[in-house]
């Protein structure tokens, strides 16, 4: 019913008194409630009775409406009356009206209700009150307010108590508290009709919304005023508290009812214990236990479980056995609930053997096993790799009558992926549609993610192409993820395509993708195409990050335009965007480039004083340019000052070292010496030097000083590691070598284990020119007494005299 339509219905006129209900009048109604249910022709037997009975339709139509309950007689009777000479009065209107409401006929009433605006009736409070409770009862929320509306304006008065607090309960069942509090407000101004039970519904509505002081502070005005304290709203107080994270308020309520004389419930309990389980605070927890037990009430499983669930997320050791035992032992049998939280916490720690035996038990218990339980155990099985365990589960789940769905797949689709199985998780991709259950963005974004870390790029496209098809779209990360896998196979329009289908289906790449894209351009040396990228994003209202700015100097780098780089970095300065090592690196990296080895070296000495350490990059740059140049001693210095920072070198750095220090004659590195005091002291070149004296190989003599630097430093897998590499590459260690990593094993206290980790090939003078060195090296491992080496090396010699 519009405003419109409601405005135009005017008070009802008092007429001429109604009779009271008496005997010849319950006769009359009685009988004519009989004749509408049994004669056929009921028109002409009503109107027979109403002459005999000499009494007017109107008088007793009221009184008919308000007894029969079936709303298709009291119709029947409407058509009939309202075909009589004297017409029905207002109160008869009303008490059909309240019929139709208790009926739930709507569109019976809208009819009504437009009869009786033609008639200038208006509906008494009472039927507005029903229909109001007849409206929310069935949801239509808009609809009843219009009647409260009506009611406030035309009676300037509220409805009665019961259709407020159905409309109050309903509206915040609908979250439109604010609503819902101005009707309050206006039930209290008006008349002053209001109970415990509407006061608790806004109590309960502002507590859910946070405002718990709201709440307690319109609790308290109401005090005394038909609104006394209860159990009810202390327990709403104690709760609302709680979720915000105010327990001490919380707590200072709980101990006010109890002063005041109300008793805490089983209710009361529950909520501040799960309060003091968000806190973690475990012994005043046990002191409440034991204060509930002393007052006889029994601990339900809800509180056990919010007990159990909290230790969990607060790191207490927690064992499912002994938790299980712990309460039975009280009285209370665990649920469903219960072994779903041991399960989780027993997958997550990945004893999924463990959890299948609670699986097994809680069967036994005759619980019912839901998703939550199964999909734990099926995500842990995928994860591990037993993605058979983990179907045989899927099959299982489908033969107990339980049909897997949306997130038990998705479980096993992302261990599957999460174990390299990403065909299998295809597969079950596949099974899933055949079963009727379709992927949604989560999966998808996962099979795309799998796909491209395993560079299988069309097929990756081909299932973006899929997603958007059923308008799914992928995510950002997804998108971005796919657009550098394109990049980095050198397929650049197919990044770019796939970036503006992003645009195109509403998908924000975020900088993430935008940062992808820009790498692509960089890549190609496409700068006026990164460049317009950027203007892009700043369209989008999207701000360039130290990613997108280090990237286009990277770009620029490559393309040997030093300035445009600097022009970057002023610019990411200008933004307030604060450079990270990847943009002083690629500065470095410039300057090297440019032959500027000062500024190269000034920058790394400005990056340092900023706060921010070289990493094995910035590093490796730095050494590879200064071998290009023939700076050996530069670059040594550089590689012992990573290794001071405890900074682990790659490959890279290797090769450098050992390619530099092999094609550069050694008088170079005099020459650099004398030019700099500071190399001098440099034990790489020191022990280099002295090999190449001795008469090694550049080669030898430079992976020997590597592998003594690494030991020295405490890096021994690194030197291991590289020494294998050294091997392989046909280099088979000699005795400078085995004697370094002897030292290193030394110096972390595994040189009793030295056969299970180095082989040794050395011959009876190989080992004699090892303990030869022990005497230099004892120089650079002051802390170890080199007699536990010297006796293996000797014990070598005895060896190979032995079989000699």
């Amino acid at each position: 019913m519009s405003k419109a339509l409601l405005c135009r219905i005017k008070p009802l006129v008092p007429g001429k008194s109604i009779s009271p209900f008496t005997r010849r009048t319950k006769k009359l109604v009685n009988q004519t409630i009989q004749i509408l249910k049994s004669h056929s022709r009921y028109e002409d037997s009503l109107e027979r009775l109403f002459d005999e009975c000499e009494t007017s339709v109107s008088e007793v139509a009221h009184l008919l409406f308000d007894k029969i309950s079936d709303p298709e007689l009291g119709l029947k009777f409407f058509e009939w009356a309202s075909r009589q000479p004297t017409q029905l009065n207002g109160l008869a209107y009303s008490s059909l009206l309240k019929l139709l409401a208790k009926s739930g006929v709507f569109c019976e009433i809208d009819v009504l209700l437009e009869s009786m605006k033609c008639k200038d009736i208006t509906p008494s409070l009472e039927a507005l009150s029903a229909a109001i409770c007849a409206y929310t009862n069935s949801g239509f929320v808009d609809k009843a307010i219009e009647f409260y509306n009506f009611a406030n304006d035309v009676y300037n008065s509220v409805p009665d108590v019961l259709a407020c607090n159905s409309l109050l309960n309903v509206l915040v069942k609908c979250k439109k508290v604010d609503t819902a509090r101005k009707i309050y407000d206006k039930m209290v101004l008006r008349d002053g009709d209001v109970d415990n039970y509407s006061t608790g519904i806004m109590l309960r509505a502002l507590c859910n919304e946070g405002k718990v002081e709201e709440g307690r502070k319109l609790v308290e005005e109401r005090w005394g005023e038909g609104c006394l304290p209860n159990v009810v709203f202390y327990n709403t107080l104690i709760d609302g508290y709680c979720k915000i994270g105010d327990v001490g308020r919380a707590n200072r309520i709980f101990k006010e009812m109890k002063l005041k004389g109300i008793l805490p419930t089983l209710e009361t309990y529950g909520a501040i214990i799960n309060g003091y389980c968000k806190e973690g605070n475990f012994k005043v927890i046990d002191r409440l236990l034991k204060e509930m037990r002393g007052r006889g009430l029994d601990v339900n499983v809800r509180v056990f479980n919010n007990i159990i669930d909290a230790r969990f997320k607060h790191g207490c050791k927690v064992e499912a056995v002994e938790n299980l035992t712990w309460m039975v032992d009280c009285g209370c049998e665990p649920d469903i609930v219960t072994y779903n939280t041991l399960i989780s916490r027993l997958c997550r720690d990945g004893k999924v053997k463990e959890a299948r035996q609670l699986l097994e038990q809680a069967m036994k218990r005759g619980l019912k096993p839901n998703k939550f339980t199964y999909t734990p155990i099926i995500h842990v099985y995928s994860k591990q790799g037993e993605y058979l365990r983990a179907s045989d589960l899927l099959i299982e789940i489908t033969k107990g009558g339980h049909k897997p769905d949306l997130v038990m797949y998705g479980s096993l689709v992302h261990g599957l992926v999460s174990a390299g199985e990403v065909d299998v998780a295809l597969t079950i991709r596949d099974k899933m549609v055949e079963r009727g259950v379709m992927p949604d963005a989560a999966i998808y974004n996962v099979l795309v993610s799998g796909l491209c870390r395993k560079g299988r790029f069309p097929y990756a496209k081909q299932l973006i192409s899929e997603m958007l098809d059923q308008n799914i779209l992928p995510d950002a990360f997804v998108c971005a993820t796919l657009v550098d896998g394109f990049i980095r196979n050198g397929n650049l329009n197919d990044a770019k395509r796939l970036f503006e289908t992003a645009f195109e289906t509403g998908l924000d790449p975020g900088v993430v993708g935008y940062n992808a894209m820009i790498k692509g351009y960089c890549k190609f040396g496409m700068m006026k195409d990164a460049l317009s990228c950027v203007k892009r994003m700043k369209g989008h209202h999207i701000l360039p990050d130290e990613v997108t700015f280090s990237t286009l100097m990277d770009g620029y780098v490559k393309q040997n335009d030093l300035k445009g780089a600097l022009s970057m970095f002023s610019w990411m300065i200008k933004r307030k965007c604060k450079p990270n090592v990847v943009s002083y690196t690629t500065l470095i990296n410039g300057f090297c480039r440019n032959g500027d080895y000062s500024k190269a070296e000034k920058t790394f000495n400005e990056m340092q004083s900023c706060g921010m350490e070289p990493n094995v990059v910035t590093y490796t740059i730095l050494i590879g340019s200064f071998c290009k140049e023939g700076k050996l001693a530069k670059a040594a210095s550089f590689f012992e000052l990573m290794l001071v920072k405890k900074c682990i070198p790659n490959d890279v750095t290797f090769n450098y070292l050992v390619n530099g220090f092999t094609n550069n004659a050694p008088s170079a590195i005099l020459e650099e010496e004398n030019e700099s005091q500071e190399s001098k002291r440099s034990m790489f070149l020191e022990f280099y030097g002295k090999l190449i004296s001795d008469g090694w190989s550049r080669r030898a003599a430079a992976y020997s000083s590597i592998l003594v630097c690494l030991c020295q430093h405490k890096m021994v897998k690194t030197a291991l590691q590289l020494n294998d590499k050294m091997v392989s590459k046909g280099f088979l260690p000699d005795s400078v070598s085995f004697a370094a990593l002897l030292y290193g094993l030394c110096l972390e206290g595994r040189l009793k284990e030295w056969k299970d980790i180095i082989s040794c090939h050395l011959n009876e003078s190989e080992i004699h020119i090892a303990i030869r060195y022990t005497q230099i090296l004892n120089q650079y491992f002051p802390q170890i007494m080199n007699s536990e080496i010297l006796i293996i090396l000797e014990s070598l010699v005895e060896s190979c005299k032995a079989y000699g």
